[in-house]
């Protein structure tokens, strides 16, 4: 497997290398067309230099006085009148001129082999030791007419800046490489250890503790890794007690179910007390059922991406309808009903705020004592809200109580009404819903003297 150390280092390696070529032809294009010729003219006005030197001094020997000058920093290749040719200075290592070029020379022609002869990278062919990159020019001799070929020997007059330049750039690329080496590690460490951290929540372990403490992306990242460690260790943890709390809620009733079954098969008790314990098995089924339908209806409210079908209705024949359902609930613990219910249209969805009327008059039902009287009030939200009050005169919830009534599976204190039960999902449907309607639900309880919720929601 390709590691992104490696591949950090060889990425580099590759930038250079390709930052390297472009430069060079970059360099070749701009010594082509701003440099070349100029080039060529300081080397053309040096061979003139020479030549009239000479010229202007014919007694000189000819071997001895180009023999000196190569010895200067320059490589010549001359063509005598008896046709021989010479080379003073370094040797030539390739390249040789044609017949007609020294012949056009020798006839009192120039030759521009530094600036007309083609070459596929004119920044390299500055530095090609050969004859075809020079300048020539006719010399007039007492012999005859010669040809002189010259150009700088650059490997005298700058090989050592050539040397100088040439280790510069080697060492800074191998400087450079050592040093993105020991970089990519620092960027990849971080990286290595966001990967073991993955590895140990996969395996369930969440406490993590990166110690990653620099101030940039991978930063960054890695602090978001740790709030998302954090995130999923609740959410592991919420739903392990959600699971152990669904058990629980469905084994007791499936406790009492197979223990007055039994009883009943096995024909103990008088008939009624078998019909009691029919009665039991009764009751505690429909709170199974109950339990499964609120389980299915926050399933629906978890679900991302949850979308209300939201119409335009009636709120307060709504919470008529609720009450008439809840009659029988109502009318046998004796309670009184106060309404205060003026005519509300309102736009959400139907199905679900029935679900959270049934769910708190349900609850101030249950925890109101026989005799009691239940208020329920529609009022002006401001804003374009619309606000319902449901009022009961129970025992009330202890105020450390009420921090916790929306959670689920919390039941408060058991000596508010011994004689209820529930699941202890009820308020946190009812929290869930009014919360996609975008609205907010208050409680206010005062013990001895009942519970006050306050939904409020948009009007449209």
């Amino acid at each position: 497997m390709k590691t992104l150390y490696f591949r950090i280092v060889v990425t580099f390696v590759l930038v250079a290398m390709v930052s390297g070529i472009f430069g060079l032809l970059l360099t070749s294009v701009y010594y082509e067309f701003k440099l070349r010729a100029d080039n060529e003219r300081k080397v053309l006005d040096i061979g003139r230099n020479i030549q009239t030197l000479y010229e202007d001094n014919p007694a000189l020997d000819l071997d001895a006085y180009l023999t000196r000058v190569a010895a200067l920093g320059f490589q010549i290749y001359a063509v005598g009148p008896d046709g021989r040719n010479r080379t003073y200075g370094s040797p030539f290592k390739r390249g040789t001129l044609s017949a007609a070029q020294v012949q056009a020379v020798l006839d009192g022609g120039v030759y521009h082999g530094m600036a007309e002869e083609n070459r596929k990278l004119e920044l390299l062919a500055f530095f090609e030791n050969s004859v075809r990159n020079t300048v020539g020019m006719p010399l007039r001799t007492p012999q005859g007419p010669a040809a002189l070929f010259v150009r700088p020997d650059l490997a005298q007059q700058i090989g050592e800046v050539r040397i100088i330049v040439a280790v510069l750039l080697c060492g800074t690329f191998a400087v450079s490489l050592v040093l993105i080496a020991v970089l990519s590690r620092y960027i990849v460490r971080p990286v290595k250890e966001l990967t073991r951290a993955t590895r140990r929540i996969v395996e369930g372990d969440y406490e993590i503790g990166l110690s990653v403490g620099r101030r940039d992306e991978i930063g960054d990242l890695a602090q978001h890794f740790s709030r998302m460690a954090r995130a999923i260790q609740q959410l592991d943890e919420r739903r392990q007690a959600f699971v152990a709390n669904v058990s629980h809620e469905i084994q007791s009733p499936l406790t009492s179910i197979q223990g007055f079954a039994r009883a009943v098969r096995e024909g103990e008790g008088t008939p009624e007390e078998r019909e009691g314990y029919l009665g039991v098995i009764e009751e505690e089924s429909k709170r199974l059922s109950a339990l499964s339908k609120q389980l299915l209806t926050l399933a629906f409210l978890d679900k991302e991406g949850a979308e209300l079908n939201k119409t335009t209705f009636r709120l307060d024949e709504q919470l008529r309808q609720a009450i008439i359902l809840l009659e029988w609930q109502w009318s046998e613990k004796s309670l009184a009903l106060e309404l205060d219910l003026p005519d509300t249209d309102i736009a959400a969805d139907r199905a679900l705020l029935y679900e959270v009327w049934l769910n708190l008059l349900a609850n101030s039902i249950k925890f109101s004592r026989a005799e009691g009287t239940i208020g329920i009030r529609i009022a002006d939200g401001g804003q374009g809200r619309v606000a319902v009050e449901i009022r009961d005169t129970g025992a009330g919830i202890p105020e450390s109580e009420l921090p916790y009534i929306f959670e689920r599976f919390h039941k408060a204190d058991p000596s508010r009404d011994r004689t209820a039960s529930g699941s202890g999902l009820g308020l946190s449907i009812v929290s869930r819903i009014v919360a996609l309607h975008r609205g907010e639900v208050r409680v206010r309880s005062t013990p001895s003297e009942g519970t006050v919720f306050t939904v409020t929601l948009p009007r449209m």
